[in-house]
């Protein structure tokens, strides 16, 4: 599957499940019906997926974890708030450089409708690629 294709599994999966539970509920019970729902369609998923990396010599050990991986390319953060804030793309950005990974989505089922709860996040994506779509540019 290209990476489009994934993570637009990814968002109809999260549509589904929004419009099943409501908005609201804790992350760590849209984490597992998420990653259900995806498992399902016969994608490959890792929850809480760890990361380790070295930076100037120090090396950290599953630093940090990502909520959901999916078919090993595309990163998944979770969130349940009223708004997301800058930070949240931001913190995925930083796992995306760590993790070398080029491509996540910031879902947000806090929000009212999961459309507006959707953010993509790309690192380095190939210039092909929309202006509008690239978080990462290095131009």
């Amino acid at each position: 599957m290209e990476l489009d294709d994934i993570t637009g599994a990814v968002v109809d999966a999260s549509i589904r499940v929004h419009r099943g539970l409501g908005p609201g509920l804790m992350e760590s019970v849209y984490e597992l019906v998420l990653g259900r729902a995806l498992e399902r369609d016969g994608l490959r998923v890792d929850r809480q997926f760890p990361i380790s990396f070295t930076f100037d010599g120090m090396h950290f050990d599953h630093a940090f974890r990502i909520d959901l991986l999916v078919e090993q390319c595309v990163a998944v953060e979770l969130k349940c708030v009223d708004r997301l804030a800058p930070v949240h793309r931001q913190q995925l950005l930083s796992y995306l450089r760590l993790a070398n990974l080029r491509v996540g989505l910031v879902l947000n089922f806090g929000a009212g409708m999961m459309k507006e709860g959707v953010k993509r996040v790309v690192n380095d994506l190939d210039p092909s690629a929309s202006p509008r779509l690239r978080v990462n540019n290095r131009r």
